[in-house]
């Protein structure tokens, strides 16, 4: 499967015709539902609708000379509208157009995100199942741990994932809410039913209480869901680089005809996208510490929010997406080597069946911290000199008081590791 590349639609949603769009769906909604409390005139009201347009080069022109980019914009659709343009922000604040805005442009750009997550899962669980028993070692500390399976690893990220998306679900949610409540959001000279309509109309809610603006908690939980998510994806992408290392080998980034990896060595084929999806959750991750130092401020709004929210709305939100389509690519791509997987289980001549023995020799009897002792020395002499752990395990009396070979060969079987395996499967992806 190639993925979706989203990221024209996502930046179309960044556009300065789109985000004008918005302030003026917002002002036309105002308008609307004033016009029903018979505060704008219905000849009025279709005159607004009908000539209503955007024109970025002549706000941007009028900026120049305002200095205040709302001004130049409602100067900008007067200038359309003609006298009627009077009823155009009538009782409004700049605030409450520019965050019930910014609400539609995020849940926008939350969509793509979560369509985006939808197709790595399913590549991800493909992955998972077409390696489902295809094994390889287990590590901590980066040392050779248990056996496991590759699909097991897979499962594991496809499960965190499921776990952004519903996060992803939830700062939808949660950055859904606009308002129209005027200067310190007292509702002075506009009636709360315009806010109920606009927010309804636009597909969102109405903000149970606001001061100048929608509270900078919302935006923190959205830019801080983008930081976990990429830094999902940098946990997922570092273990691509660690098991590309020519010492391991046991999967990398495919490497397509023509494909270069370095400019002085010819034989070099580099992890480059984990590299580059590493790196950029850096970024997303700083946007949110920016948006959480957005939450603080001085009473009822100042303006030190706007210039950031200007940078990481549309660069979180399309770095994101390019993260979650590269990522995609990458896995959908991924080249797995089973044999060189197996090879490394068994590099390290048995030691890794340590516990198996351990536990075999408790339920014979022997205490924990004697067969412990009993296991370790064996192990410790297995690594040091290469030699075979059963082996040595068969030959050390105190193991042959216990254990004879025949239960030595159960107990050194690989699949015993994996005995609970499809038990974990379906708690993952369901019966099947």
């Amino acid at each position: 499967m190639i993925p979706r590349y989203s990221r024209e639609k996502m930046t179309k949603i960044w556009s300065p015709e789109n985000r004008y769009q918005k302030w003026l769906d917002v002002e036309i909604a105002a308008c609307e539902a004033m016009a029903k409390l018979g505060a704008v005139p219905a000849d009025a009201l279709k005159n607004i609708r009908e000539k209503s347009a955007i024109n970025v080069e002549r706000i941007d022109e009028i900026e120049k000379v305002t200095k205040h980019d709302v001004i130049a914009f409602l100067t900008s659709v007067t200038e359309k509208v003609g006298e009627d343009g009077r009823f155009i922000h009538m009782g409004l604040t700049s605030s409450d157009v520019l965050d019930t805005s910014l609400a539609v442009l995020l849940k926008e750009a939350a969509e793509i995100l979560l369509a985006d997550i939808d197709e790595l899962l399913a590549v991800l669980k493909r992955r998972a199942m077409e390696h489902k028993e295809t094994l390889m070692i287990g590590r901590s500390h980066g040392i050779h741990a248990e056996p496991i399976t590759f699909g097991l690893k897979m499962a594991l990220w496809y499960q965190e994932v499921e776990r952004n998306r519903e996060r992803m679900r939830r700062a939808k949610e949660t950055i859904g809410y606009g308002k129209i409540a005027g200067a310190v959001g007292t509702f002075s000279f506009i009636d709360p039913s315009v806010e109920e309509y606009v927010c309804k109309k636009l597909g969102l809610k109405p903000a149970p209480v606001s001061s100048q603006i929608v509270q900078r908690d919302r935006h923190a939980e959205y830019f801080t869901t983008l930081a976990i998510i990429a830094s999902s994806l940098d946990k997922f992408s570092q273990e691509i680089r660690l098991l590309q290392r020519t010492e391991v080998r046991e999967a990398e980034e495919y490497f397509s005809p023509g494909q270069k990896g370095s400019s002085a060595m010819p034989h070099k084929r580099n992890p480059v996208l984990s590299e580059n999806i590493s790196g950029l959750a850096r970024l997303v991750r700083s946007y949110a510490v920016a948006a959480l130092e957005d939450i603080a401020l001085w009473h009822e709004r100042d303006i030190s929010h706007s210039s950031v929210e200007r940078v990481i709305g549309p660069d979180a939100t399309i770095v994101m997406d390019f993260m979650l389509g590269r990522f995609t690519g990458l896995m959908d791509k991924l080249v797995v080597y089973p044999e060189k997987m197996l090879a490394n289980l068994h590099m390290t001549h048995g030691v890794v069946f340590s516990q198996m023995v351990l536990l075999a020799l408790i339920e014979k009897g022997v205490t924990r911290e004697e067969a412990y002792a009993i296991v370790q020395k064996n192990a410790m002499q297995s690594w040091q000199e290469g030699q075979e752990f059963k082996s040595l395990l068969h030959k050390d009396a105190a193991v042959a008081k216990y254990l004879k070979e025949k239960d030595l060969t159960a107990l050194f079987n690989v699949n015993n590791f994996l005995k609970n395996l499809n038990f974990i499967f379906n708690r993952v992806f369901g019966e099947k």
